[in-house]
């Protein structure tokens, strides 16, 4: 079966590649902006909270990494809770 729709490698991009890796062809700029970011400690990634306390997320791959499409939609239902209406 074909999967390409898990995968987009745009490395004309000027920002390319916007975490160091050592294999910028299998770098997976699908998720750009990583939609895990919002689930704070749980998103599974390699980050840290900054001074500010703020996510750095600058030395995680986890959503730049092709083997891990289906990780990130797995993780939807729990970013969907977070941005639920509240009543």
């Amino acid at each position: 079966m074909n999967e390409n729709y898990k995968f987009f490698n745009h490395n004309t991009c000027e920002f390319f590649p916007c975490h160091k890796t050592n294999k910028p062809e299998e770098f997976n700029c699908l998720f750009c902006y990583c939609p895990l970011y919002a689930l704070g400690e749980d998103c599974g990634g390699n980050f840290r909270y900054n001074e500010k306390g703020f996510k750095d997320c600058s030395k995680c791959l986890l959503p730049h990494n092709p083997k891990n499409y289906d990780y990130i939609m797995s993780r939807y239902k729990d970013i969907m809770k977070i941005a639920a209406k509240k009543d």
